[in-house]
Order: structure tokens, then C-alpha cells, then sequence
């Protein structure tokens, strides 16, 4: 009999993944969703960013999302009956986001799932409780209970693991309401993202509108409250953005805002990912793609527990996730405010910015429709060799400093951050220094360590930053980010830096 499986409740995009990646490790999961099969209607979450593509690579679902999905190069923002500005980015061979829907990248992970032995998938499984002890969990099904090394709970926002296991989730739900629709239309502004403010025809509210693959697009409206889209006349709605061109809603829903972080994202055995662990409103998209760092964070810390790192290395989970979600809380309800005003100074400080921008490039730049999702930078980890300070404020470029996920860049063979998640890597100057073998041996854990020679990669030194020298050492975490940023080679720095990242 083989070593327990991870438990994994939720089989969405989250648990998927977190499988997934167990899987690259060789650690055997169960995946258990509670519904009696797949169902996932409409586009949901549509926008993945760079950093949460490479993730998806990892898992080998990246390659067919870029290939299907859309990337708008032109963003326009309106007031009223006035174009404020509009933003563009240059087309890329790796994009900087890409719009897919949910429901295929769902699809995509299944067909990884279902062509995994060491995964496990069961529907019509819902966990209705467990039993920890000191060798692992059982976790109780319908069917009988589950052994497993460790439970994750990817349920989603109505979690049954955080609930079962006493964890609190404060935090605030937002009485405006929001209709989404997507329609399948030939539009004329394609690769266009547009962001209207107090348009003629929604005074006072906001729509939003994104291209999706197939002809689909996907609208945003925020709509009065009381609102039923069984009464509402749809076909207006719809023209506003259409026109007289033909089209077809092929999904609606209508919903609210939630902002919410678990108290903890661990207890004991027990770990909380996704929306179990952590609600945003969907603005700048920081909900799945933080669902997914928290599924490759999590994923890494597991496999190397089960290698012998000692259990303070899972400790480190809750504590760079939990403060990436608080970040991320914090930018989307400062968005909430200038979106949806909760007070009248709220909404008089809109009104003002809104109507300056007209003519004011410099008031353009208060206007808040959402600030785009970004790798958390763990510069205060207790796994991170110490660093200087970094810049905090949203969308501001991070230095290659340790907590800071490692800049990528074209080598022999593919990209950076392609030779990444399979273990630890050393990008060095000198690999003749350095014994990987010893140095995973030191460890007592068996972690793999891959030294790479920047001169080997054909990578440029100035890709890693100031802190690239001549005899400069970069260690870098499975899941990309960097750990410790030497200057010079030390075996001993090396070493101590090394045991940090495992939690020793």
C-alpha cells in the first residue's frame, strides 16, 4: 500500500490545479467534488495574467489557452458621452493577460485530470466532515471516509471544509446588484476593452465590456436593485452595446460582490484555497488568479512535507497567501469605492474626478476601474533571505529581489520560468562551484536543486537585476519566486539561504 494521498475538496479550477501540480511531484491525490458532475455554464472568471499562464504551463493547459484566447491591446474609458483616454499595449509572443472563460479552462484541466493516474476524481462526493491525528486526516464522504496525508479545501465560497473546520470568514458583501451577459456578436472594435462610466444610458452606473474567444463577448452592466432579467428589456440593453448587428445571448446571471478572507488559511492538516479562502470583487481580476498562486504555493510546500521538510515549511503557506489575499482585499475595495460609492463623500469624490478627467489628463489618473492582478511579492516570508525594502503601491514594477517572483527572459531552449517548478534552481555565474547532490544532501530532506549557468541559458545577467554580478548566486522557489539573491558565491550563504526556503 502506498503513501496517503492529499485530499482535495472541490474539483473548479483551484482544486484541478492543486492536483495537478501534486501530480509533477509524483503525490497522489483524491479530488472530491460534492455535484454529480461537471457543470460549469457561462465565461465566469475570463482574465488570466502572465504570471498565472506560466502556472498554468506547468500543468500543461497554457499552450491551448493562448492559442484560443483573446488578448485586447486597446483599453478605452468613457464618462458619460466623452472618451476620457484610452491605454495601449504593444501584441506579444507571451501575452500580458489573455481572456478565456472559466468553462474551457475547466475542460482543459479535466482532460489533464482524466489522463493522470495519480489522480483521483470522484463526483457526487461532498465532505460532510473529518478526523485528524498526528499521521494524517479522514475525511468523511457519503461513501465512507478518505485517508489522506492532508485535506484542501478548493470548495469554493460556501466551503464545508473551512466551515467544518471552525475557521471564520469576515468581511463584507455588497448589496449592488450586477448582470452579467455574454453575447456571441461580430463587433467593430475587436481586442478592445471598454469602461463605461454613467453612460447616457445607465446613469450613475458602470458597463463593462470584454472581448472573449468565438465571437463572444462578454458585458458587464451594474443594474438598479431589484432588478430581474425575466422582466428587463434585454434587447435594449444589449443594443446599447451592439447596435443594429445581429446577436446571441448565450449566458446571463446576475450577482453581488463579496470581500472576505478566511481568518487562517491553515488549521493543523487542514488548508483553504480559492474562494474558500479568500472573495474580491472581480475588478482587476484577482480572484482566480490568486486561487491559482495559492494552488502552486501550497502544492510545492505538501509534496516537500511529505520529503521530509519539517511541517513549519506548510506554516509559511498561510503566511505569505493570507497577506497576498489582504493586499489583494485591499486594492479591489478601494476599486469598490470609486465604483459602487458606499457614502455620499465617496460618491461627491467620483463625481468630481469623473468630471475633471474631461479635460484634465492629470485627474485621469485618479480614476480607479481596477487595478490588474500581480504576483504577491514575499519579501517578508520567513522562507525569504532578507531583502530591502520594496515598492508596495499596485501595478508598480518590482526589483529581482528575494520574495519577488524572478523576471523571465528568452533562453536556449524556451524561457526562464520554463525551467522552473520541478524543484529548486541556483542561476549562477560559476556552476563549477556548486554540487547539487550535496547540497540537497545537506538538507536531509530530499528536495531536487538544479544549478543553471547564466552563460549555458544564454541569459542576460541584466534580466536579473542590480543584483547580478560577476560571481552572484539567484536561488529560486519551485514556484518561481526568488528566495535569496547572493552577491557573491558562498557556499555556506548558499546553504543557509537553501535551508531557509525548506522551512528549516
Amino acid at each position: 500500500m502506498g503513501p496517503a494521498p492529499v485530499v482535495i475538496a472541490g474539483a473548479g479550477p483551484v482544486g484541478l490545479a492543486t492536483a495537478l501540480l501534486l501530480a509533477r511531484w509524483r503525490v497522489p491525490t483524491v479530488l472530491l467534488e460534492a455535484a454529480a458532475q461537471r457543470a460549469c455554464p457561462g465565461s465566469k472568471a475570463i482574465c488570466f495574467q502572465r504570471d498565472v499562464l506560466d502556472i498554468l504551463d506547468r500543468v500543461g493547459v497554457a499552450g491551448a489557452m493562448v492559442a484560443e484566447g483573446v488578448t485586447w491591446t486597446t483599453g478605452r474609458t468613457y464618462f458619460r458621452e466623452h472618451e476620457l483616454y484610452s491605454v495601449t499595449f504593444p501584441e506579444a509572443e507571451v501575452p500580458p493577460w489573455i481572456n478565456i472563460s472559466q468553462a474551457r479552462v475547466e475542460e482543459l484541466l479535466c482532460a489533464r485530470v482524466a489522463a493522470e493516474p495519480l489522480i483521483d476524481l470522484r463526483h457526487g462526493s461532498p465532505v460532510i466532515g473529518y478526523r485528524e491525528d498526528a499521521d494524517g486526516v479522514d475525511v468523511l464522504t457519503p461513501d465512507g471516509p478518505v485517508r489522506g496525508s492532508h485535506l484542501v479545501g478548493a470548495d469554493g465560497p460556501r466551503s464545508a471544509v473551512r466551515r467544518l473546520a471552525d475557521i471564520a470568514f469576515p468581511g463584507r458583501s455588497f448589496e449592488d446588484l450586477f448582470l452579467i451577459c455574454d453575447i456571441k456578436a461580430s463587433l467593430p472594435f475587436p481586442k478592445e476593452r471598454r469602461f463605461y462610466f454613467d453612460p447616457p444610458w445607465n446613469p450613475g452606473r458602470q458597463v463593462l465590456v470584454h472581448q472573449c474567444p468565438d465571437s463572444v463577448w462578454r458585458i458587464d452592466w451594474q443594474v438598479p436593485p431589484g432588478f430581474d432579467p425575466a422582466t428587463a428589456d434585454l434587447d435594449a440593453m444589449v443594443r446599447r452595446i451592439t447596435g443594429s448587428r445581429p446577436y446571441e445571448i448565450v449566458w446571463l446571471t446576475v450577482y453581488r460582490f463579496h470581500s472576505r478572507v478566511a481568518t487562517s488559511l491553515g488549521r493543523g492538516r487542514v488548508f483553504l484555497a480559492g474562494d474558500a479562502a479568500h472573495l474580491f470583487a472581480p475588478f482587476g481580476a484577482r480572484g482566480l488568479n490568486s486561487g491559482l498562486q495559492d494552488a502552486e504555493n501550497l502544492a510545492w510546500k505538501l509534496a516537500l512535507v511529505r520529503r521530509g521538510a519539517p511541517d513549519r515549511l506548510l506554516d509559511s503557506y498561510d503566511a505569505e497567501r493570507r497577506a497576498a489575499a489582504l493586499v489583494n482585499l485591499a486594492v479591489t475595495a478601494r476599486t469598490m469605492e470609486f465604483l459602487v460609492p458606499q457614502s455620499p463623500p465617496q460618491w461627491e469624490w467620483r463625481r468630481t474626478v469623473l468630471e475633471r478627467a474631461v479635460a484634465d489628463p492629470e485627474a485621469r489618473k485618479l480614476i480607479d476601474s481596477g487595478k490588474l492582478a500581480e504576483p504577491y511579492w514575499y519579501v517578508d516570508s520567513p522562507l525569504t533571505t532578507s531583502t530591502g525594502p520594496v515598492p508596495e503601491e499596485p501595478g508598480v514594477a518590482r526589483p529581482p529581489v528575494p520574495g519577488v517572483i524572478c523576471p523571465d527572459a528568452p533562453v536556449r531552449g524556451g524561457r526562464l520560468r520554463q525551467r522552473f517548478g520541478a524543484g529548486f534552481v541556483v542561476l549562477v555565474a560559476r556552476p563549477d562551484r556548486i554540487a547539487p547532490a550535496a547540497l540537497g544532501a545537506e538538507l536531509g530532506v530530499d528536495v531536487p536543486v538544479e544549478v543553471l549557468a547564466r552563460s549555458e541559458l544564454g541569459l542576460d545577467a541584466a534580466v536579473l537585476g542590480e543584483g547580478a554580478g560577476p560571481d552572484s548566486v539567484h536561488l529560486v522557489r519551485p514556484d518561481g519566486h526568488l528566495a535569496a539573491v547572493l552577491p557573491s558565491f558562498s557556499a555556506e550563504a548558499l546553504t543557509t539561504a537553501l535551508h531557509r526556503a525548506v522551512g528549516l
